[in-house]
């Protein structure tokens, strides 16, 4: 899953690039839709812009994190949501290390603008997705391994 959302994130940040930055806009569906590059050097929503460094070592972070926590999966469901997580996570470190004005400090590329949210990339797609899907995980009990932790009775419960 991960290396699935690594390499869309790459390849659709690498021709929107060459295809569109500095050139023009491209409108879809009746312009609700705008394919438009923009660089983010900060976190969601532009936030914090001025502490790329920051967010490059929180990426860092995650990834290990998830690649530690990982050896421990035995359930399809965190095994998605940790893969979208990774993916995620790992395509915008790329844009982070790769990108300009250079390693740790280099810019997000966002490409997909609905107009009534602010624009986001298929790294920015998979985080979300995989953060509410390990949401759904934990309110219904399931463990990394698969299991559901078992509950001891309650006490207000009577045999009749």
């Amino acid at each position: 899953m991960a290396a699935v959302v690594l390499a869309l994130d790459v390849v659709t940040k690498v021709v929107v690039v060459a295809e569109l930055e500095g050139r023009r806009t491209l409108e879809l569906l009746g312009g609700q839709l705008l394919i438009r590059v923009s660089r983010n050097p900060g976190a969601a929503f532009s936030f914090a812009e001025g502490a790329t460094l920051l967010f490059t070592a929180i990426a860092i972070t995650v990834v290990v994190v998830i690649l530690r926590v990982s050896r421990r999966l035995g359930s399809t469901g965190w095994a998605v949501s940790l893969g979208l997580l990774l993916g995620g996570a790992s395509g915008n470190l790329v844009d982070r290390l790769l990108r300009s004005p250079g390693p740790g400090r280099g810019a997000v590329v966002d490409f997909i603008d609905f107009q009534v949210w602010p624009s986001f990339n298929v790294a920015d797609s998979a985080i979300v997705t995989g953060g509410l899907l390990a949401v759904l995980l934990s309110t219904r009990g399931i463990e990394l391994d698969g299991t559901r932790p078992r509950h001891a009775p309650r006490s207000d419960v009577h045999d009749a």
